[in-house]
């Protein structure tokens, strides 16, 4: 589990392609103290399971299903992404919980300078626009953000300065695509009405 606070950026700095996984070498210089094979680790929102540990060297492995749903699929080397540690007992829960189970990505349709933030507009993709809510939480690319006006084509996102400091968010382009995971509470709630509404 994760929180949403991302940590940092890191580059991939190798990526092997294999039969039926592509296998990504990551530089996790100054996040993988204490770092073992079989942890968790998130990199743009998406649950990884480290395999190999070589100095900081860090690698994962990507089945089809995660390349295809989620960013990574469009990831080369020298691509940063952001990092989060799994969560540990005790840690403060600054964000929302994260499983790391990104359901799809989605486009960047506009960004917009507002001061030292900037304010961006995703597209509302049809599979779980009912779940994306103003003022709900979200995960984009790993990061626990807040939702802003929703429409039936898009959400905004509203990004302040430390968050362009610390995650990859700030380098983002229009027509880049950003990875979501649907807030699990939400997710429910949403669902056990749509039920009882149909039971009706």
């Amino acid at each position: 589990m994760f929180t949403g606070i991302v940590a940092g950026t890191v580059p991939i700095v190798k990526i092997e392609e294999k039969d039926f996984i592509r296998t990504f070498t990551v530089n996790l210089d100054g996040y993988s103290d204490n770092l073992e094979i079989g942890a968790s680790v998130a990199l743009d929102g998406v649950c990884m399971t480290v395999v190999s540990i070589e100095n900081n060297l860090v690698k994962f492995d990507a089945i089809e299903e995660t390349l295809t749903r989620t960013t990574l699929g469009s990831l080369s080397v020298d691509s940063s992404v952001n990092i989060e540690r799994s969560l540990k007992m005790g840690d403060e829960l600054g964000g929302h919980i994260i499983s790391g189970h990104v359901l799809m990505s989605a486009k960047i349709i506009q960004i917009k300078d507002r001061g030292e933030g900037i304010d961006i507009l995703v597209e509302n993709p049809s599979d779980v626009r009912h779940y994306i809510l103003e003022k709900g939480y979200i995960s984009i690319d790993g990061m626990s953000l807040t939702i802003g006006n929703v429409s039936k084509d898009s959400f905004a996102l509203h990004i302040i300065p430390e968050t362009l400091r610390v995650t990859t968010i700030g380098k983002k382009k229009v027509g880049d695509f950003v990875n979501i995971e649907i807030d699990s509470r939400t997710q429910a709630v949403v669902d056990t009405i749509r039920k009882s509404m149909e039971v009706k």
